[in-house]
């Protein structure tokens, strides 16, 4: 067994990048058969596969370090199976019954407005619930957001399971109760948008959604609600804070974190659709995608506050995990290091610690693979076992974390569900939009966006009831 993991190993690094673009590149088209993302892909499935309990479904938040499960992470794992059947993985009938083991287990949840021995309230879930019972853990918020990606999974679920059997129709079902069972005109509060979130001890958080960031599936979700559905006036508080700038060479809708540039994304294509704010800059939300990741790699390529590795080929920032929270002196720089925050650069906003996620570059495969797939080669090549294992890359790095205990850099031990999971799906819409054509087939993702003022593209050929 040692001498085949060597020989893939040792095949998996020699496999040619492709030579990087100069200047603006054209719209990527697919990429097929690249041994790299087929092994990265497999084994980033296969975290899911082996670690959520099959019994209730409920994906860890991390792993191997203890936690419960977060909501988000089952949306991503719900998306997977599907991904796993269409790569032999597994089987379709396998796939289909671990999704209803989940939408079961989830639409049976205690629901309430009780401090504990709820998993939500409202139909919306809470952040981090028991990975056994379902229950709300550490005493969390209500996430709106969350709930948001897990129903993406559902929903994308909803589509895929088109078969005339027993599982795919009680999946149908399952998936239709519990999107319609979530009360986003009770989620507006007294606000024009949807609150973030919302607990029993305090009730709802001051904020709610607006502006680009990674909570764009929220209004979308909120607007093609059947049972609760919210005004249109919801899009427009959206992007009433949007910011418009030149960073890094690009202009674009700035977010610094490329997470914000990724997470819809994932499930909904983009591509030739536009919004009113979006007609108006000429551009659609997948080219501003594409603007962000380049601007990101020419962050790294720049290096501005001089950590170590950084390059047109190594970098990569969203949210992650980091080293520590601590200052200390390397190389003569005083330097501040980070435990879990969100990383990244923009027009208006920089937070660097020197930590790089490799999700961030995988996220960005459909937008820009001819510098995402250098890079990811690039990270697997110099940093080897360190960074690469059983289930792909750990969830961050920092080289310039250098103390006795880390001579060569800080390297993470946990993979994160919420990071493994773009990785698969951007993976997967690369190879050939198996995600984003089955969300087109969702009748309330189509409500959504066209409730939103999206045109244009592939949305003008589905119809709506």
């Amino acid at each position: 067994m040692r001498s085949i993991f060597f020989l893939i190993t040792l095949l998996l690094a020699c496999t040619e990048s492709p030579k990087k673009s100069s200047g603006t590149p054209d719209q990527p088209g697919k990429v097929r058969g690249d041994l790299f993302l087929d092994t990265l892909q497999d084994r980033t499935l296969r975290w899911f596969l082996a670690l959520t309990p099959q019994n209730t479904g409920l994906t860890p938040d991390r792993w191997p370090t203890p936690s419960p499960s977060s909501t988000a992470a089952v949306g991503f794992a719900l998306t997977c199976y599907p991904i796993a059947a269409e790569r032999a993985l597994i089987s379709r009938s396998d796939a289909g019954m671990r999704v209803l083991t989940t939408l079961r287990f989830l639409w049976n949840l205690p629901q309430g407005d009780g401090p504990s021995q709820v998993s939500g309230y409202k139909g919306f879930y809470y952040h981090f619930i028991n990975t056994q019972t379902g229950l709300r853990e550490w005493n969390c918020e209500l996430s709106t957001v969350d709930t948001g990606w897990l129903l993406a999974g559902i929903l994308f679920c909803q589509s895929y399971f088109d078969k005339g059997n027993s599982t795919e129709v009680a999946i149908r079902a399952l998936a239709d109760s519990i999107y319609r069972r979530v009360d986003w005109q009770w989620a507006m509060g007294e606000t024009k948008g949807i609150v973030m979130g919302w607990k029993p001890e305090e009730g709802f958080h001051h904020e709610f959604w607006r502006g680009y960031n990674e909570a764009m599936i929220v209004p979308i979700l909120a607007l093609g609600s059947p049972a609760h559905p919210v005004p249109a006036s919801v899009w427009d508080a959206w992007t009433s804070t949007y910011r418009w700038a030149n960073h890094s060479g690009q202009d674009y809708l700035n977010f610094m974190a490329l997470f914000g540039h990724q997470y819809t994304h994932a499930w909904i294509d983009f591509r030739g659709i536009k919004d009113s704010y979006m007609n108006g800059k000429g551009i659609d939300y997948f080219e501003n995608s594409r603007r962000a990741t380049y601007a990101h790699q020419e962050y790294g390529r720049l290096n501005p506050n001089h950590w170590i590795d950084y390059s047109d080929s190594i970098w990569g920032w969203t949210a992650c995990d980091g080293p520590k929270d601590t200052t200390f002196d390397v190389n003569g720089l005083k330097r501040l290091f980070r435990s879990y925050s969100a990383r990244g650069t923009g027009a208006e906003e920089e937070v660097d610690d020197g930590t790089i996620a490799p999700t961030a570059a995988a996220g960005s495969l459909p937008f820009a693979p001819e510098i995402c797939i250098p890079a990811l080669k690039a990270m697997r090549k110099k940093y080897g076992g360190g960074l690469w294992t059983h289930y792909g890359f750990v969830d961050a790095f920092n080289p310039t974390y250098l103390t006795p205990a880390t001579p060569t850099g800080w390297f993470d031990r946990d993979y994160l569900g919420i990071d493994q999971g773009p990785i698969a799906l951007m993976i997967e819409n690369l190879r050939d939009d198996l995600v984003w054509n089955v969300m087109k087939k969702n009748p309330y993702i189509v409500l959504g966006l066209k409730k939103a003022g999206f045109r244009g593209g592939w949305l003008d050929s589905v119809k709506t009831k």
